[in-house]
């Protein structure tokens, strides 16, 4: 047992004088008493042996009365209190009386608040024969009265508070102590935050109020405040995220200020629920930077189909030098083949061409018979280096053959392009095997496309949001929340749909595009000539072709192959040196650039048409973007064919022999 001094009370009486006023009692009904009261009553003689301990005593001991009657009070009590009783007790041997309240703590008891009196006993008057100790045990009075302190402080503090916090305030209300345990929650709080006031009582703001992640810099501004003066300090006004009852966050602004009542400190937060704030503020951010990406992607299209001319006649040039090689080493394989890979790689890189521009020309639909497999052979090229590069492998999987589909091929293409690129940057962060599948198949009534990679997958929160507008699961500045959304909105203005497939299972996103097969009407349309079957066709007998480019190499190019076609091929450096040769010269076809300096293809074509008039159906234009809105206008107005840069011998060929027609037409 460890005394408590600061609450102990010491006294020194005499108690003869009462002991003379008392009557004589009855032996029987003497113990009778003893034994019924409530205070504990034990009696020690002077080999400090127990002579007599009552009932309470007892009870208090948590001993039977062999364990204490006659036993020395050194075997009785533990330790503790024995060496803390031992020079009390030579005193009242002495002849002393004394008398301590106060707490104490107990080996067995625990923490105990006591009120004793130790009595000598003298027999007659003589010498002390007994020491008799009496003792009450006041510690649920104490606890009490304790109890009833702290309540009335409390309740002292509350209605300080409830002076200056009204209950029907529209703003969240809450309030703490000191440590920041909250003691006062208003209704406009348990709206805002999702918690009852009587749930939240007691309990640290930070763990109903604030998310994890903000906890430790809560905590470290709250001990500021504590270490600050006591003086009273500014309303501070700050804008962080908060916790709902629910686990969702929100963005809130809060006024915070302290107040001091009865030497407490208290702190009161006043709340406002800023969500639409933000929203708000966050969509129009969203929608400029899809204004400005829409401005880059507008302007990337226009650098693009401004370079396209110069791009693809180095690559008509390669393209064709390159199969006109292939043909004239038929005798050498080796030296054939080193020509036929040449020929190879411009072509894909005119594929790639071809594919940046369609991705970026801004046109009206256009929609006719398309085969998915080589829109997704096309699309997977232009990504090709940068799927290598990250160290990601795309797998083609592709069900040959397809039912075609009535389809804008562009717009299509454009759906695939944003699927894989979702993926790579899906794979970015993951480690180990990482892989990416493409694959096609059919259905009885559709066609599908699947793109699936075994990347992290789509949180189950963010799947009901995939598809909307300007929301985005990728890292900040990676995506504007777009793409997916217009992917689905253009492949169901073709009658098809977009959507995550939830039936897998396993790692990864697995998005499938579906779209209706072309009524069989459609699909069974007159095949057009393959360009095997063209450039096996022989050439009209004598049909005479003018070919006009500014690019003397292009020039050629299309003159050799036409001449190893067996045309007859003249060539003329513009515009104007054609017009000569038409006048000089009877002509069959006109093989034509369509941007050329000085006069181009347009301005021909006029003049053909006024000078000319049997060679106004028979012209082909040769450009580096057919597509393109100049272009468009141009085909659409006059009526003439067109072939797009870079082009093989048998893409040419076949043009050529389409504009030619019979020969009997020819010749009209």
């Amino acid at each position: 047992m460890t005394e408590d001094t600061n609450a102990l009370i010491w006294t020194t009486e005499c108690w003869g004088e009462a002991e003379s006023l008392l009557p004589e009692l009855d032996p029987a009904l003497m113990k009778l008493l003893l034994e019924r009261i409530s205070t504990r009553v034990a009696v020690v003689d002077l080999d400090w042996k127990y002579t007599y301990a009552n009932h309470e005593t007892l009870r208090f001991m948590g001993l039977p009365p062999e364990r204490v009657i006659g036993r020395p009070m050194a075997q009785v009590l533990d330790a503790g209190v024995f060496h803390t009783l031992e020079p009390l007790f030579k005193r009242v041997f002495a002849g002393e009386t004394l008398h301590r309240r106060g707490w104490a703590d107990y080996q067995q008891q625990g923490r105990r608040y006591r009120d004793q009196w130790f009595l000598p006993y003298r027999p007659g008057g003589g010498p002390v024969t007994a020491v008799v100790i009496c003792g009450l045990d006041q510690t649920e009075q104490r606890l009490r009265e304790q109890e009833l302190a702290q309540q009335a402080a409390q309740l002292r503090a509350s209605e300080a508070l409830k002076a200056a916090i009204f209950d029907n305030a529209l703003a969240a209300l809450v309030s703490t102590d000191a440590t920041g345990c909250i003691v006062e929650f208003n209704p406009s709080a348990e709206a805002m935050f999702g918690h009852r006031r009587a749930q939240v009582l007691g309990l640290p703001v930070a763990e109903v109020m604030v998310p994890a992640r903000h906890r430790e810099a809560h905590e470290q501004g709250l001990r500021r405040w504590q270490r600050a003066d006591a003086a009273p300090l500014p309303p501070r006004r700050l804008e962080m995220h908060a916790l709902r009852a629910d686990g969702s966050e929100f963005p809130m602004e809060m006024v915070l200020w302290r107040t001091t009542t009865d030497q407490q400190v208290f702190y009161t937060a006043s709340i406002t629920d800023v969500s639409e704030r933000h929203g708000a503020a966050q969509q129009i951010e969203r929608q400029r930077e899809a204004l400005r990406q829409s401005e880059k992607l507008s302007a990337m299209g226009n650098l693009l189909a401004g370079v396209s001319h110069e791009l693809n006649n180095p690559l008509a040039i390669v393209m064709g030098r390159a199969a006109l090689l292939e043909e004239k080493c038929a005798s050498d394989p080796a030296l054939q083949r080193d020509a036929q890979l040449i020929r190879e790689a411009a072509e894909r890189c005119g594929r790639i061409v071809h594919t940046f521009l369609n991705m970026a020309r801004s046109r009206p639909a256009r929609r006719s018979l398309v085969d998915l497999n080589p829109v997704a052979r096309a699309t997977a090229e232009l990504l090709a280096y940068a799927y290598r590069s990250h160290g990601i492998d795309l797998q083609l999987q592709l069900s040959e053959p397809l039912p075609p589909v009535h389809a804008d091929a562009d717009q299509i293409a454009q759906v695939v392009l944003n699927l894989l690129v979702n993926a790579q940057q899906a794979l970015s962060l993951t480690e180990g095997q990482r892989t990416v599948r493409l694959s096609t198949g059919a259905g009885t009534a559709s066609v599908w496309l699947r793109v699936a990679d075994n990347g992290p997958g789509i949180a189950a929160a963010a799947r009901a949001r995939l598809f909307e507008a300007f929301f985005t699961t990728k890292a900040e500045g990676m995506g504007t929340g777009m793409g997916l959304s217009v992917s689905r909105a253009l492949v169901r203005e073709h009658g098809g749909e977009l959507q995550l497939d939830d039936s897998t299972t396993g790692a990864g996103a697995v998005f499938c595009m579906s779209l209706p097969i072309a009524p069989q009407r459609e699909a069974q349309a007159p095949a057009v000539a393959t360009p095997a079957s063209v450039a096996a066709a022989p050439a009209p007998a004598l049909a005479r072709v003018l070919v006009v480019d500014d690019e003397e190499e292009v020039a050629s190019l299309m003159r050799e192959m036409l001449e190893r076609a067996g045309y007859e091929v003249a060539s003329a450096e513009s515009g104007a040196v054609a017009l000569q040769l038409l006048v000089e010269a009877r002509f069959d076809a006109v093989v034509s650039d369509l941007h050329m300096p000085d006069m181009d293809g347009t301005a021909l074509w006029r003049a053909i048409c006024n000078e000319h008039p049997r060679l106004g159906s028979k012209l082909l234009f040769v450009t580096g973007d057919t597509l393109s809105p100049h272009a468009q206008a141009f085909f659409k107005a006059s009526g003439c064919a067109g072939l797009d840069k870079p082009f093989t011998k048998a893409e040419l060929l076949s043009k050529v022999q389409a504009v030619l027609g019979s020969r009997a037409d020819a010749n009209n």
